[in-house]
């Protein structure tokens, strides 16, 4: 892997897809300030780079850059795509190919922490990269936070999560449970929608850490579609001060 022998992963894991995982990564990498590689092709266009281009040079690829301070970059299946609407048609050994590429390849630098945004479930993928993190003897160094709704068929899927990581040695940090209530946008009063306390109850029954619950955030979607730092544009607010504490709670 060419990155730092001391750097530190947080890979993002979710049961099933829909449930928010990118849009924790997302805040998660612009409060960090530090750099990022996804699995995931949406992620370019939540962080307001969708129209950027990676470079590849004799010594590997460049990744993208957020602004010019190049405190934060980015490497995603989506710069590879001709069309933000192109679907990833591989197979798997093209996948794991890819995956391997983006850590051994991609000249990330002398950076303390990488944030994977991984795809729903537990698949070649997931294996691949594990395998790569424990060859170059990082996974000691990994940990994994679980995003969930409230839902049961949310939560039961991440049981599964759990149980992978558990067999593959690799440490959960935590467990977040994601539109747990919505947030009115004209009085900010928040209504439980859906059930409540799932993702609690889950890190309760697995003696993980509970980070925290995300209540659905108008703002919060629209800022993830126009490639803004949500944390930055409403700073103070009680989701953005949610946000920080999860991020605050997270160890290696």
């Amino acid at each position: 892997m060419n990155i730092n022998p001391d750097c530190k992963i947080l890979l993002v894991l979710s049961g099933k897809g829909g449930v928010g995982k990118s849009t924790v990564s997302t805040q998660e990498v612009s409060a960090w300030d530090f750099w990022t590689s996804t699995l995931w092709p949406s992620i370019p266009h939540m962080l307001g780079i969708d129209d950027k281009e990676i470079y590849q040079n004799e010594s590997g690829w460049d990744p993208v850059y957020t602004d010019d301070t190049e405190s934060l970059a980015v490497m995603s299946i989506g710069f590879l795509l001709s069309r933000s609407s192109d679907s990833v048609v591989w197979r798997g050994p093209k996948k794991n190919s890819m995956i391997k590429k983006f850590l051994s390849d991609v000249r990330w630098g002398d950076r303390d922490i990488l944030v994977i945004d991984t795809p729903p479930g537990t698949s070649d993928e997931h294996i691949s990269l594990l395998e790569c993190m424990r060859a170059s003897n990082h996974l000691d160094k990994s940990v994994a936070v679980l995003v969930t709704t409230p839902q049961i068929l949310s939560v039961n899927d991440v049981v599964r999560e759990f149980d992978f990581c558990k067999k593959t040695k690799l440490r959960v940090a935590g467990i977040i449970e994601n539109m747990s209530g919505y947030v009115c946008p004209n009085c900010s009063e928040c209504t439980n929608i859906f059930s409540k306390g799932g993702g609690q109850e889950l890190a309760s029954k697995t003696k993980s850490l509970f980070l925290g619950a995300l209540p659905i955030e108008p703002k919060l979607a629209a800022a993830a579609d126009s490639g803004k730092d949500f944390i930055q544009e409403f700073e103070g607010s009680e989701v953005a001060s949610i946000l920080e504490s999860i991020i605050n709670k997270i160890e290696w």
